[in-house]
């Protein structure tokens, strides 16, 4: 076996590190959150969900996550892109493994509650089912259409391949998340709450809302955020160009 030697391996770049630190995290508070829904009241009324915002706690962590790899893309490239989202994947198995193996664990007695530390930190069977099939599709999804929607416009528009590739992601992932969550798997496999279908749309209308206003209002951020890198990093050898934005 070739071993790789450390004096003559490539440095991570400041870009590479800090967007797959900020994936990582996000993609990780996004895992711990998601069993947690929230509700906002909001001072107008919406179709469907009225004047009331109900969405899963993760929704704001891993619109993030969105914003963390359609960054990468653009300055690292699609395979690049994918590398972070499927290693992604796998590191949310070793995360739940790690969490149940704590909590199958013997406490000791100056330890907290038991029950109440798994509680809080053992998503339910179909939260963790959905959240893996969800994110599995839709990073993808997203990677793909970021490049698809570059290379369609010859590297312009950079708001259009950000906006336009979360926004369909997104919505796959979040009927995946609810529809699979909150209705398909707690029936068959007998975990969880089967949500009623007024309450699913809720869900689902309020999550994608939440989910494309970020990316709109996370679009200058990308701009700054890859204007700012570019100046510490080196563009890979195999993308030299210089799309206009």
């Amino acid at each position: 076996m070739t071993r790789i030697n450390p004096s003559s391996a490539p440095t991570p770049t400041l870009g590479q590190v800090s967007l797959i630190a900020l994936f990582v995290t996000a993609l990780v508070t996004a895992q711990l959150t998601a069993a947690k829904i929230l509700q906002f009241t909001l001072p107008f009324s919406l179709p469907i969900t009225g004047n009331a915002l109900i969405l899963p706690g993760a929704a704001v962590a891993y619109a993030l996550t969105y914003f963390a790899t359609d960054c990468y893309s653009e300055l690292y490239g699609r395979r690049a892109a994918q590398y972070i989202v499927n290693v992604g994947f796998v590191m949310n198995v070793v995360l739940l493994a790690l969490v149940w193996t704590t909590i199958t664990a013997p406490a000791a007695r100056s330890s907290i509650d038991p029950a109440m530390f798994e509680n809080v930190l053992a998503a339910s069977t179909n939260i963790v089912a959905a959240s893996l099939i969800a994110y599995i599709v839709s990073q993808n999804t997203d990677v793909y259409l970021f490049h698809a929607i570059r290379d369609q416009t010859s590297g312009k528009h950079l708001w259009l391949r950000n906006i336009g590739s979360t926004a369909v992601s997104q919505a796959i992932d979040t009927v995946i998340f609810v529809v699979v969550g909150f209705w398909l798997a707690p029936q068959f496999l007998q975990s969880g709450v089967v949500l009623p279908a007024a309450v699913l749309a809720q869900l689902l209308v309020g999550q994608y809302i939440l989910k494309v206003g970020v990316a709109i209002l996370d679009t200058p951020f990308v701009y700054g955020t890859i204007a700012l890198l570019e100046r510490h990093d080196q563009r890979p050898a195999a993308d030299t160009s210089t799309p206009q934005r």
